[in-house]
């Protein structure tokens, strides 16, 4: 179906096709120096020692959890409230997930307190997720982090130029994740990237994303290296040129894609704070967000009556969504599963309403009018 307002659009010109244009025309297309360049300038962005450029935001939390070395007896908090991939990491290490609640209606992100409580001596790492772009209280998980000697790692898919006290999210527990699929604030289709400031773990991080081989690829068709040895289990999770050049001009771009959200969610907040049939997360939040998405709660109705808006919005042209449904209600996660009454309620009564900065200012007061009338 082609909607009216889609909840996302590609933020893509001549500036992407030229510069996929110049990876062709170079001869060299599979990771390479424009791989490298992406990955010192997103290191230099987010204020991080190193980056390592990655096939996928899943990519980049599997090697995150392996190469600080969690594995098979350990268990990982994380937030219920997050996409699949998220939890998904914690399997591939063979780690426990043990979920955790949010703080609640206003702030979609982890509780600390509850985190807390859920740490056992099995617990070796917290995993951290910026839901929408904004920051998780980082205080807080740091602290507890620090005294029971726990990694903090940081899901910060929504989250590429949010800041925590001038900070760059991503850069402030032991290792940041990104993606760059193709709905992202920044988007080469498919992509990811680790950032840290642990040389070990960034040095590993290079290992496993090729092969656990020594050297790669334009290394030995340049002549630098004639060999190579395989020294750490590894997978296929490069990068290559192409996406790297687009996700550099996306990186040029990513200031005023940022700008252009919070206009937009700054209308929507002026125009349906005054609805008591909702709830907007996030309005007194201290920290600047990338605004990746624009999720509200309804309130009261549960899924059935979310659904019922949904539907009214599609037929009127207004692509929504929902972000998430609660991951420890998975099938695949049953095993694990625990009663999370804040995260549930989130679950049953949120959309996610379109926001891109691409967006122009009719379709958000489009989108406005006919969610009151939905509502209504």
């Amino acid at each position: 179906m082609a909607y009216k307002v889609p909840l996302f659009d590609l933020n893509y010109t001549r500036d992407e096709e030229e510069a996929v244009l110049g990876v062709i025309r170079s001869g060299w297309i599979s990771m390479g120096p424009k791989t490298r360049e992406l990955e010192e300038r997103f290191a230099a962005h987010v204020g991080a020692k190193h980056a390592v450029a990655l096939s996928s935001g899943t990519a980049a939390l599997h090697l995150a959890l392996a190469a600080l070395g969690v594995g098979e007896g350990d268990e990982v908090i994380v937030p219920s409230l997050t996409f699949v991939a998220t939890v998904n990491s914690i399997r591939y290490v063979r780690a426990t997930p043990v979920f955790a609640e949010i703080k609640g209606s206003q702030d979609l992100s982890l509780d600390p307190d509850d985190v807390r409580r859920r740490i056992t001596p099995r617990t070796r790492a917290i995993l951290a997720v910026h839901y929408a772009g904004f920051a998780c209280d980082m205080d807080a998980l740091r602290k507890i982090a620090r005294e029971h000697s726990l990694y903090l790692i940081e899901d910060a898919a929504h989250a590429p130029a949010s800041l925590h006290d001038g900070r760059h999210l991503g850069a402030l527990g032991d290792v940041g994740c990104f993606s760059f699929f193709s709905n992202k604030n920044m988007t080469c289709a498919e992509g990811g990237m680790l950032v840290t400031d642990n040389e070990e773990v960034a040095g590993r991080a290079r290992l496993m994303r090729s092969h656990g081989m020594t050297t790669v690829s334009y290394d030995r068709a340049r002549g630098h290296a004639a060999d190579y040895d395989v020294v750490e289990e590894g997978f296929n999770y490069r990068l290559d040129d192409l996406r790297a050049s687009l996700a550099l001009v996306q990186l040029d771009k990513l200031e005023a894609d940022v700008k252009r959200r919070r206009d937009f969610r700054n209308r929507y907040i002026e125009a349906l704070r005054g609805l008591n049939t909702i709830q907007l997360p996030f309005l007194d939040h201290p920290h600047p967000s990338s605004h990746y998405i624009f999720p509200v709660l309804l309130g009261e109705g549960g899924r059935t009556r979310r659904d019922q808006v949904r539907e009214i919005l599609a037929a009127r042209g207004i692509q929504t969504s929902v972000h998430y449904p609660a991951a420890h209600r998975l099938s695949i996660f049953q095993p694990f599963a625990t009663p999370l009454p804040r995260t549930e309620h989130v679950a049953d009564h949120e959309i996610t309403l379109p926001l891109h900065g691409s967006m122009q200012p009719s379709e958000i007061e489009y989108v406005i009018e006919n969610l009151a009338q939905a509502l209504s």
